[in-house]
Formats: C-alpha cells, structure tokens, sequence
C-alpha cells in the first residue's frame, strides 16, 4: 500500500477526438511532458492490449500509462444492489492494483487508466435519466427517498479526481438533482475532493479489509488505517459515508482479523459518522483468467485468492465463468462474518 500519488503518466495514448475537446485539453495539459501517441480507438491499442508480455511490467504500466479517450455507449443499466442504476462510467481501469479487481479480464495483459473527454455527453444522459425517473416514491434497500447511480462501476473516482474535473463535474451535478445521489467506491483517500461541497448528493463507500490481507492485495491503495481516518473527514465535508466490506476473503484466522478491523471502525467513527452508515458485504468471487495474469506478477496475493478447496464455478450475469466459495461453505461465513461482534471466535 501507497500514500503517495498513484500516477506519474510518462506515456498517452490518445483518440484525435478527445484531444480536441476541452476536456482532454485540460487533461493533456495537466501532463505536458508526457509522450502523446495517437491511436484510432481506445479499446483497440496494438502493442498495450492482449500483448502477453505487457503482465511483467503490469504495476508500471499502470503508474506511467495513461489512454484518453471518448464514451461512445451512454446506456444506464438497472442495479438494484449500492445503486439502483449504472452510470456511463467517465474511465475504465485503475491506478491502483488490486489483485482481485475484475476490470483486467476484459483488457487482457495491461489494465492502464483510459479516462474520457467528453464529460458533457454523460452529463446530459445522466440529466435526462434522473428527470425520466421523477421522484423515487418507494424506499429500497438502496436508498429510501433518492435514485442511486454508481459513478466507478469500472474505476475508482479518487484516483480519477487526480488527472482531471470529470469527478468534481458530476458531484456538481447531482447536488443539484434533488431526487437523485452519485455513489463511488473507493480505496485511496484523495482530500481534494473535501472541496466539492457535495451537499449530502453524493455517496462515498470506503473499502475496507484487514490491514494484514490489504498489505497483500490492495497494491497502491491508501493504508487502511488512512481510510478509516478520512471517514469523518468526508462526513463533515457532506458527503453520505458508507462501508464497503468488498471482497470478504476467507483465510487462517479471518474472523479474528475483521473482528479487530470493526473495533478499529468503532474506535476512530464519531457518533455522526455512526449515525449515517450503511455497509455492503461481497464475498470474494475470482476468475481463472485473473489467476493466469496475477500469478506473472503478484503470485503472493494468489495464494489467498486462489483456493480451489473451497471454491466452485459460478456463471455471471455478463455470461463468465468465476469462481466463489462453495455454497455450504459461504453460508456458514455469511453467518460468521454478521454475528454480533462478542460472539465472534477464531
């Protein structure tokens, strides 16, 4: 784990398109003395995507490579899980290096950053979603009173924050949508974004793990003693906090490990961060193409994500083949992880 900047772009791989928009000049000029390569599509980089030999340089790549670009689908699909809806992400792929992050599956070898310009499409597909909706008259588990949107499906927003306004754009944009709220997960504590004055319209879900089992497969991500420390900071700012316990992990002595990670979250809260939490629980699902990649370049974390022992194949909706822990096997965790915190043994 990192506190430093995740980014230092040394390369860009940019669409002709989003070069001419203001976006991506902004960007461009955030970073003048990066190399700028032009390329005809964002998903389709000869020598960066599906090249195998790009894994041994996989943390690199994702530091020093950037990919501008434009959203083409500005389709909004229904959630019903944190959110109610998915956004038109404005990146896909990360700076961080989480091993268990599914984002690499579809890119193959490399997994840099591609952010795009045109901000102003994805505003007015959101705008025109949120009012098509009118106001959210029955409560979920979701939220009681305002249509949800993930923001990051695909990135997270803080690191993004770093390389332009994209983030700050949509935060402005929905405090003033009053039936709706943004949501983001997250792993690195970016204070820039304590200035967005959200007013209560945006949603934060800060990731948490055992510190001991994020040292392993969080890679670049802020410490978790960070993260919990920026909690109340992000309240106060006005943003709704929530916990994302995402992926719950099973390994020696892991009952033991979250329990002393909720004490510390029970330790640092205030009581108005208490107060407005609410928590997802994922446990951990992998795939056997992620395996492949990871063990070219972390096959530490592998041991912890890789334990067929206990694993089964599972379908996604999107149509892959994963793996989760075995029904009777989660269960059992799922009961474990939820017990009241004085019942809980190793």
């Amino acid at each position: 784990m990192s506190n430093r900047p995740p980014i230092d772009f040394r390369q860009i791989y940019l669409e002709p398109r989003a070069a001419l928009l203001p976006r991506g000049q902004e960007i461009l000029s955030r970073f003048p003395d990066a190399e700028r390569i032009e390329v005809a599509s964002h998903w389709n980089i000869p020598g960066l995507h599906g090249n195998a030999g790009m894994v041994k340089d996989w943390l690199k790549i994702k530091r020093q490579v950037l990919v501008l670009g434009t959203r083409k689908s500005l389709i909004l699909r229904p959630n019903g899980r944190s959110a109610d809806f998915i956004a038109p992400g404005m990146a896909n792929g990360c700076a961080l290096s989480c091993a268990y992050c599914y984002v690499p599956r579809h890119k193959g070898f490399a997994n840099p950053i591609t952010t795009f310009a045109n901000i102003e499409d994805v505003e007015r597909a959101l705008r025109k979603h949120v009012l098509a909706q009118g106001p959210k008259t029955e409560a979920n588990s979701v939220d009681p009173a305002a249509w949800v949107y993930d923001l990051g499906e695909n990135s997270d927003l803080s690191v993004d924050a770093l390389i332009s306004d994209n983030v700050r754009d949509l935060v402005t944009l929905f405090k003033n949508l009053p039936t709706a709220k943004a949501s983001f997960a997250t792993k690195f504590v970016n204070r820039d974004l304590l200035g967005y004055d959200p007013q209560g319209r945006t949603r934060v879900r800060f990731s948490l793990m055992p510190a001991s089992l994020a040292r392993v497969v969080d890679i670049g991500t802020s410490a978790m003693v960070e993260r919990i420390g920026a909690i109340n900071d992000f309240v106060e700012a006005g943003y709704e906090v929530h916990l994302n316990f995402s992926p719950v992990i099973i390994f020696e002595g892991w009952t033991a490990a979250y329990t002393e990670l909720f004490q510390q979250v029970d330790a640092v809260l205030s009581p108005r961060a208490k107060a407005q939490p609410a928590a997802e629980v994922i446990f951990l699902t992998h795939n056997a193409g992620l395996h492949e990649v990871n063990l070219e370049w972390h096959p530490k974390a592998e041991r912890l994500l890789w334990t067929p022992g206990w694993q089964e194949t599972k379908r996604s909706e999107y149509g892959g083949v994963n793996l989760r822990y075995r029904r009777g096997l989660k269960g059992k965790a799922v009961e474990r992880f939820t017990r009241p915190p004085a019942k809980v043994g190793r």
